[in-house]
């Protein structure tokens, strides 16, 4: 069975990890997720978000999860991408801002 911190043990942990030499913390580690899977740090970042990877196993099975998050989503999406109209009872301004954000 896998051992989960809590969120305090997590911020403890991530703190200590702050002083140890080319570490991030695990708050640090999740700002940059996006920009790892994009391909977007410099080397020098990516070895910094993969070395703490490989000491966080909080963190691996975090961004693990992430990765699942993003394919289930755009499975979901590729499967509803047809032109079906919206449901009635979906609110107007939910509509809006989607179309908004969307732009």
């Amino acid at each position: 069975m896998k051992k989960i911190l809590s969120p305090v043990m997590r911020i403890m942990k991530g703190t200590m990890l702050r002083y140890v030499p080319g570490m991030i913390t695990c708050s640090e580690f999740e700002q940059f997720i996006d920009d790892y899977l994009d391909k977007e740090l410099t080397p020098k970042q990516t070895v910094v978000f993969e070395r703490h990877l490989k000491l966080c196993r909080e963190c691996r099975e975090y961004l693990k999860a992430y990765q699942a998050s993003i394919t289930l989503g755009k499975a979901v999406f590729a499967e509803n991408s047809d032109d079906r109209p919206v449901p009635q009872d979906v609110p107007t301004d939910l509509i809006e801002a989607i179309l908004k954000a969307r732009q």
